[in-house]
């Protein structure tokens, strides 16, 4: 990867609407080869697709709760299983596999408290789980942030 290529990504997480012929006069390059390098970086996986980021308090999913879980068991079988249903859990927007007291960090989104208490009674049916402890986002101070580009060579 070089520097255009950066500068590509840099501009696409930036705005991923932005078409080749405005991404190839931004890095100084003709719509052809930067549609070669796009399609390059797609390619590999590097740009692994495009989406709208949505506004979570206009769609009234104002509510972020940071859920830590802890699983009974850490054989493959058990830990599978979880994930699984975590990937069924819309509410879940992300999950991670942490080190420490929790075996699981997950990010929630929902309207209300009635809502994560619903999705608390989700988890607390799941066998495998032991513990479940959450923290409740009071106000983002930084979310969505582009990667940072400058680490990559």
């Amino acid at each position: 990867m070089d520097r255009i290529d950066r500068q590509l990504l840099t501009l696409l997480q930036a705005d991923g609407r932005l078409t080749v012929a405005e991404l190839a006069e931004k890095v100084s390059l003709s719509p052809s080869p930067c549609a070669r390098r796009l399609k390059r970086l797609e390619e590999t996986g590097i740009i692994s697709g495009y989406r709208a980021t949505l506004n979570r308090n206009r769609l009234q999913l104002a509510t972020t709760v940071f859920v830590n879980v802890r699983l009974m068991h850490h054989r493959e079988d058990v830990a599978r299983l979880f994930e699984e249903a975590v990937l069924h859990m819309e509410e879940v927007i992300s999950c991670y596999v942490v080190s420490g007291t929790y075996d699981y960090l997950l990010e929630v989104v929902v309207r209300d408290l009635p809502d994560y208490e619903k999705l608390v009674r989700k988890l607390q049916t799941l066998s495998m789980v032991q513990d479940i402890t959450s923290n409740f986002a009071i106000r983002t101070v930084k979310s969505g942030a582009p990667l940072p580009l400058s680490f990559v060579s």
